[in-house]
């Protein structure tokens, strides 16, 4: 008999959005006069879009969110109100439950800072999620960076980088145990005579007793139907990859060419092996930007008016934002070395590996940074018909294995409408897009892990560790004392 070849792999979709004017990757769309960005602050908005993206089959709609706002480039925020970037923003937490309310299998993962949120808070407020979406929540996990948001908390600048990223180790074992140990199943008795509404027995004090974080006390959230809500991140340093392979389930990445991206996700793979875990429970999500016409020549037309419409200063903002370089010292055509020292030991170092990687020879002027910046970023941008898109997406989802990839749109409705009715389809016809979700209806992990019936975290992630057995109290071992 001969073999019988695997089941081939499906390509799952997430839409990125943010709650404020356009989208931090389409900085000054909202020029465009066929644009909704000026209506983001209105439920109709974010119900169109869950509504879209259910009809597309998409697995979830990525809300990515931040504290304070952009003010490295030229010492101030003028560039970040005027491009319209990260700012006259709307909570992303508030708009889950009408999105969730108008649909039925299309889920949800909102952006939540380690830095900022009380683990208490964050996992009360996620478990909330959980519930009111019956399972469709996801938890996006950011360190946070820059002195903008600490100033608005209250203090003077962020932890170091891989101080933030201890520090958040220490969060997600408290986040752990507060959704995985203080109830147990069962506990919710609704026992009239005796009277017990829920079981003292089974629910459980947590007693943490951390460097970064202490906590005594019950969860307060009774288990949601994912209990951990499915968890996504976005690392690229070294520290960033180790921690993804711990905790994620789903990774973010932006990596502009494929060679790139297939060796970024053989080292989160890696990682995930390292902490004991099945390497493919890990999703990895490309950036992509499609533009798609009915024709070649309509595509190229609809680039030119968004390109057109760019805010190269809005993307020169959050360009400096992210690295903490304020680029205003120079010309705005005036070109620049990224191995110049200050911008080698600055900031988020992938983003300057990601301009090496587009053009290793390119002379780089701010202009230009703005303009790549605030026009799709670093993922692939393919401009042509759903064939041609198509072509684009199959070659990056095989070579690079990758899982997926997160849409980026330029200017809604039109974007996400192509998407839908133009390219969908024609994913669908070449048989690597689901026609319907893997569980619909189904929970968030089901869906995106292809786990009918399975919606907790999988057996050999070290949140699931903690299922099952009473909680002892913990204390950590002093920093001063901890092994470098």
């Amino acid at each position: 008999m001969g073999s019988i070849d695997p089941p081939r792999k499906m390509m799952q979709l997430n839409i990125i959005d943010n709650t404020s004017t356009g989208s931090h990757m389409a900085v000054g769309q909202w020029k465009d006069p066929k644009s909704m960005s000026r209506h983001k602050d209105r439920l109709d908005y974010y119900v169109w879009l869950a509504q879209m993206a259910e009809k597309g089959k998409i697995t979830s709609i990525f809300f990515a969110d931040l504290y304070g706002t952009h003010e490295t480039y030229g010492g101030n925020a003028d560039a970040t109100f005027s491009g319209g970037l990260w700012c006259a923003m709307l909570d992303p937490v508030v708009l889950i439950s009408a999105m969730a309310h108008a649909t039925k299998s299309v889920s949800f993962a909102v952006t939540g800072s380690t830095s900022y949120l009380t683990p208490y808070i964050l996992a009360r407020t996620w478990s909330s999620l959980d519930h009111v979406t019956n399972g469709r929540a996801g938890f996006n996990i950011v360190t946070s960076f820059g002195k903008s948001p600490a100033k608005c908390m209250g203090m003077e600048d962020a932890m170091s980088h891989d101080e933030r990223y201890k520090a958040a180790e220490e969060y997600m074992d408290l986040l752990y145990r507060l959704w995985e140990q203080s109830w147990e199943d069962g506990a919710q008795k609704w026992s009239v005579d005796p009277e017990m509404a829920y079981d003292p027995k089974k629910i459980h004090r947590i007693e943490f007793e951390g460097n970064y974080y202490k906590f005594s006390g019950y969860g307060q959230t009774h288990p949601s139907p994912q209990r951990t809500p499915t968890l996504f991140q976005a690392g690229a340093s070294k520290a960033g990859i180790a921690f993804a392979g711990k905790h994620a389930e789903g990774i973010y990445c932006g990596v502009p060419t494929i060679e790139g991206l297939a060796k970024y996700s053989k080292s989160v793979r890696e990682s995930a092996v390292a902490a004991g875990r099945d390497p493919a429970s890990v999703k990895l999500f490309s950036g992509i930007c499609p533009i798609l016409g009915r024709t070649e020549e309509e595509a190229r037309e609809k680039h030119a008016r968004y390109l057109a419409n760019t805010s190269y200063i809005g993307g020169l903002s959050s360009f400096c934002a992210l690295t903490g370089v304020d680029l205003s010292k120079y010309d705005l055509d005036e070109p620049f070395n990224f191995d110049d020292e200050e911008l080698a030991s600055a900031g988020i170092q992938g983003i300057f590996n990601n301009f090496k990687l587009v053009e290793k020879d390119k002379a780089w002027t701010p202009r230009m940074v703005g303009e790549k910046v605030g026009f799709g970023g670093f993922g692939p941008m393919p401009v042509g018909t759903p064939e041609q898109v198509a072509d684009v997406m199959e070659k990056w989802f095989v070579e690079a294995d990758i899982d997926g990839f997160n849409l980026q749109y330029m200017c809604n409705p039109e974007s996400i409408t192509d998407i839908v009715e133009l390219l969908i389809p024609e994913l669908q016809r070449r048989g690597i897009y689901w026609t319907d979700y893997a569980v619909p209806g189904g929970t968030l992990r089901e869906n995106l892990q292809n786990r009918p019936g399975q919606p907790f975290l999988g057996p050999d992630h070290t949140g699931a560790k903690l299922r099952g057995f009473a909680p002892t109290p913990y204390v950590a071992t002093p920093k001063e004392t901890q092994a470098v």
